[in-house]
């Protein structure tokens, strides 16, 4: 298992993600420049955080030109897993892969602590290890999270249930104190109506072992890990029952 991580210019979480894949689940992890037209054979495609092309024009805004998005969509609309954090998410709504758009936080401040998140779905392939109404501990650092839809969209991806993750207090309930950003209705993170691609401004990847404070952000990743585990078993089924036909003989 093979997990993609997208580079561009600014990115600055790319190695994190990589330590996360490669040394913390043990996984291959293999950095794609956003040049490449090659996704590498990954089995799931990561766009880190960091700030894109400097953020100069709009967060994620320049991005989503690269070569390599290219290749993202096309794996995307195959049913490959893509997850983008933090300024990969912004990347992903710029590029039209997730609905909604991106506005400073509404204190204009950036903003990097540790918040906490309700999982609203578990049927994506990175929230499938997670349970409904779990909540994680995982560290934000943004200047542009306050993520905004308008009613229409909005009551769209409600019905859809598309959001994946909220912010909450820490016993779960919501409490705009515990919105850091703004965001309309808490949403902390967002999958497309297919439900392969997530995004969320938290850093998963910034909580995968007790030295940095969380592990919970282990959720996230070791899901697809178990999500791809499931599909190949699933896909080697008819394979195996030929094959122990076989080896059992002709009927008599």
């Amino acid at each position: 298992m093979r997990f993609g991580i997208v580079v561009f210019p600014g990115s600055n979480c790319d190695h994190d993600a990589f330590h996360a894949a490669k040394d913390v689940l043990g996984r291959d992890a293999e950095y794609i420049w956003h040049k490449d037209t090659d996704l590498k054979a990954a089995d799931v495609v990561v766009l880190p955080g960091g700030f894109a092309h400097g953020d100069y024009l709009r967060t994620g805004a320049m991005a989503r030109f690269s070569p390599i998005m290219r290749e993202v969509q096309a794996f995307a609309d195959r049913g490959g897993p893509v997850l983008g954090i933090c300024n990969g998410f912004q990347i992903l709504l710029e590029a039209g892969l997730l609905p909604g758009a991106m506005l400073r936080n509404r204190s204009l401040k950036y903003r990097c602590e540790h918040v906490h998140v309700r999982v609203e779905q578990t049927d994506t392939p990175f929230t499938c290890a997670a349970r409904a109404g779990q909540v994680l501990r995982i560290p934000i650092g943004h200047g542009e999270g306050n993520y905004f839809a308008p009613p229409e969209l909005l009551e769209r991806i409600e019905a859809n249930r598309q959001v994946v993750l909220r912010y909450t207090s820490a016993d779960g309930r919501l409490d705009d104190e515990a919105n850091p950003n703004g965001s309309v209705n808490a949403i902390a993170g967002l999958c497309n109506d297919a439900r392969n691609v997530v995004g969320m401004m938290p850093h998963p990847e910034r909580a995968c072992e007790m030295l940095l404070g969380s592990t919970d952000g282990l959720v996230i990743l070791q899901s697809v890990v178990s999500a791809l585990a499931r599909d190949r078993s699933a896909d080697r089924g008819p394979e195996r029952a030929a094959l122990q036909g076989a080896a059992a003989g002709p009927a008599q």
